[in-house]
């Protein structure tokens, strides 16, 4: 789908990284929501921060509130205040802005990043995202399907999120060697094929380094509906697919505001409508890109759009 759109959805950044730098407690295998347990003022905060840097369209800081997770870490029975925290804490920052945004509903992988093979059988994909579904709906704009490592998730994930009547996008995490390919092996073409037969309206690539991000742009171009793009800066993920904590993972220092912000740029004059960062990628990177988008002729969209 290569066309033109004059109007730009800037999204936020990586909420999980931008915590931890945050945050003067050590990483968590929770990650995300153990700040929102112990500093849910840091969330509001970077939330905040997002949108004064541009982002539009914010999504709720609840990657790691899934069933799933929390039931691991013996947290299972505060699902529902967890869940209802994050929507609390965005909203407030909203509210505090002044600005017009919209608040995506957070569906992740439910287990883990980048392991398509821990994830739970389509069946109990279904009934967890149809659960963080029913407790997201009221608050949320639309639904963020993000990082989805594999089909089966994704599929999942856009069905239960369907389901509500919400806007749905649906972000698939692309592997770092082949931009082509899920992290599961699968063809991202057949992944963007699945979404929409699901019921997704928009498509993206997420979570993925830059250049893989620009190896998927064919693939995007040629799929069945609109697409975006938001990367991350990590160096590798390979370590964390053996430990528990992001401790283990190290940030590109060649990703600059700027160099980023040129990036992305690319993605938009392939036809991306959507831009936005992801882990690493903080609010000097969304106000850079930004700036660049309205250098180069283009307009961030109004949220209310």
């Amino acid at each position: 789908m290569n066309t033109r759109f004059d109007e730009i959805v800037l999204l936020d950044g990586g909420m999980g990284q931008e915590l931890t730098a945050r945050s003067k407690k050590p990483p968590m295998p929770l990650w995300s929501t153990q700040v929102l347990l112990d500093e849910p003022e840091l969330v509001e905060q970077a939330h905040y921060d997002f949108i004064m840097a541009g982002a539009r369209v914010i999504t709720l800081n609840a990657y790691t509130a899934t069933p799933a997770r929390l039931e691991n870490a013996g947290l299972g029975a505060q699902l529902e205040r967890l869940q209802a925290d994050a929507i609390g804490v965005a909203k407030a920052a909203i509210a505090r802005s002044r600005q017009t945004v919209r608040l995506a509903g957070c569906l992740p992988p439910l287990i883990a990043s980048y392991r398509p093979d821990l994830a739970p059988d389509y069946d109990e994909c279904l009934a967890q995202y149809r659960t963080i579904v029913a407790l997201q709906k009221d608050a949320a704009d639309l639904f963020l399907c993000e990082t989805m490592p594999s089909i089966a998730e994704a599929r999942a994930a856009c069905l239960a999120a369907r389901e509500s009547g919400k806007t749905v996008w649906c972000a698939f995490t692309v592997d770092d060697a082949d931009g082509t390919k899920l992290r599961s092996g699968e063809a991202l073409a057949d992944g963007l094929i699945a979404a929409a037969e699901a019921g997704a309206d928009v498509v993206l690539v997420n979570c993925s380094t830059p250049e893989a991000t620009d190896a998927a742009m064919p693939v995007m171009v040629a799929g069945p509906l609109p697409f975006g793009a938001y990367a991350n800066g990590f160096t590798t993920i390979e370590p964390l697919k053996s430990a528990e904590t992001v401790e283990v993972l190290e940030a590109r220092r060649d990703i600059t505001p700027d160099n980023y912000a040129q990036t992305a740029l690319a993605w938009v004059e392939a036809g991306a409508c959507i831009v936005g960062g992801c882990c690493e990628i903080g609010p000097g990177h969304i106000a850079a890109l930004g700036q660049r988008l309205r250098a180069a002729g283009f307009t961030p969209a109004n949220a209310a759009a």
